[in-house]
C-alpha cells in the first residue's frame, strides 16, 4: 500500500471519529428539544392532578376564533365541563348575525311593507340549520343560544338581526349582547339594556338576562336569579367582554361537583382571560339557561338544548 493510500485511510478514520462524537452531541440536543409523538397504544396515564395547559406563550389568541374546554377556574382541560369560544369581533375573517324561530324568511315583508314576525317554536339545532341561518349563502361556523321565549314563541328581550329588530316585552328591561356594524376593524362588542345610543351598535343584538359584570365590577347575582336558577337549575350559557375587546362565550351544562354557580363566574372568566391574554373582564351576562343552553362550533353541536329558544347568536368564518 502506498504512503498516499495509508494517509487517505487515516484521514477517513479521523473524520468518522470526529463526526461520530460531535454528531451524537448534536443529536442529543435535538432529541432533548424535540417533542416526542406518542401514539394511542403508548399514551401515558394522566395523573389525577390532570396537567393543565396554561402557558401564555402558547395560549394567546392568535387566530380570529378558538374553541376549548376548561374547568371552573378557567384552566384548559380536554375534558373540562365548560365549553368555551373566544373570538375577536374586529377580525376581517368573521361576520355575525342573529336569528330566531320564524315561519318565513328572515327580513321578509308583508303586503303593507312591514317586516313579518310570525314566530314558531324551534330548537337550537333547527335555528342554526334552516335557511334563515345562512349569511351570503354560508352556514354558521359557530353559535350560542340567546334569548328567552314567551308562551307565543316570541323572543322576550332585545333582538336585532343585521339592523332589523325582532324584540319582545322586556327589550328595555333585560340586558342584551351586541356586535356593532361597519367595517371589521371598527366593530365593537357591547352589553347593555335597551337600544344603544349609538345606532351603529344596534346592528346585531341578542337578548339575555342576569348581568353579573358591569364596568369591570363583578356581582354575585345568586339572589336575583332565585334559589332554583342559582342552586338547582345550573346549566349556564353566558357571554363576557374583555378590556381588549375580545368576546368569551361559555356554556356549562354540568351538575353536582362540576356545576358552575354564580359566585364562580368571575373565577372561570378571569382565568380564561388571563390564560389567553384577553385582558380583564369588563362586562358579562347570562343567556337563557336551564334546558335552553346550547353551543355549536365548526360542524359539531357540543351542547344541545331541549326547549325551544327565542334567538341564536351566529358567527361566520369567511
Amino acid at each position: 500500500m502506498s504512503i498516499f493510500n495509508k494517509f487517505l485511510d487515516l484521514s477517513v478514520i479521523l473524520m468518522i471519529t470526529f463526526f461520530g462524537v460531535y454528531g451524537c452531541r448534536d443529536n442529543e440536543n435535538f432529541l432533548a428539544e424535540t417533542p416526542i409523538s406518542i401514539n394511542e397504544s403508548q399514551k401515558i396515564e394522566t395523573p389525577k392532578t390532570n396537567k393543565l395547559t396554561n402557558k401564555k406563550a402558547n395560549n394567546c389568541l392568535n387566530n380570529s376564533i378558538k374553541f376549548f374546554k376548561t374547568n371552573n377556574k378557567g384552566q384548559t382541560q380536554g375534558q373540562g365541563q365548560n365549553h368555551v369560544i373566544i373570538f375577536d369581533p374586529k377580525s376581517p375573517e368573521l361576520d355575525f348575525k342573529v336569528s330566531m324561530g320564524l315561519a318565513h324568511k328572515l327580513y321578509a315583508k308583508g303586503a303593507g311593507g312591514k317586516y313579518r314576525k310570525e314566530y314558531v317554536p324551534k330548537q337550537f339545532n333547527e335555528i342554526i340549520s334552516d335557511e334563515n341561518s345562512k349569511l351570503n349563502g354560508k352556514s354558521p361556523f359557530a353559535a350560542i343560544n340567546g334569548d328567552y321565549i314567551d308562551p307565543e314563541n316570541k323572543p322576550q328581550g332585545l333582538n336585532i338581526s343585521r339592523g332589523i329588530e325582532y324584540s319582545g316585552a322586556f327589550k328595555n328591561k333585560r340586558s342584551s349582547f351586541g356586535i356593532s356594524g361597519g367595517s371589521p376593524g371598527r366593530r365593537r362588542a357591547t352589553i347593555g339594556k335597551g337600544r344603544r345610543a349609538n345606532s351603529n351598535l344596534n346592528y346585531n343584538v341578542v337578548g339575555g338576562n342576569g348581568r353579573f359584570y358591569e364596568n369591570g365590577q363583578f356581582k354575585n347575582i345568586c339572589r336575583q336569579l332565585g334559589e332554583e336558577a342559582c342552586r338547582h337549575e345550573t346549566s349556564r350559557s353566558m357571554v363576557a367582554i374583555t378590556s381588549k375587546g375580545f368576546v368569551i362565550l361559555l356554556v356549562n351544562n354540568a351538575y353536582g361537583d362540576l356545576a358552575l354557580y354564580p359566585d364562580e363566574f368571575d373565577n372561570v372568566l378571569e382565568g380564561i382571560a388571563k390564560n389567553y391574554c384577553l385582558g380583564s373582564i369588563q362586562e358579562g351576562m347570562l343567556f337563557d339557561g336551564g334546558n335552553s343552553t346550547a353551543l355549536y362550533y365548526d360542524g359539531q353541536i357540543h351542547v344541545q338544548n331541549i326547549n325551544p329558544i327565542g334567538s341564536v347568536f351566529l358567527i361566520y368564518k369567511k
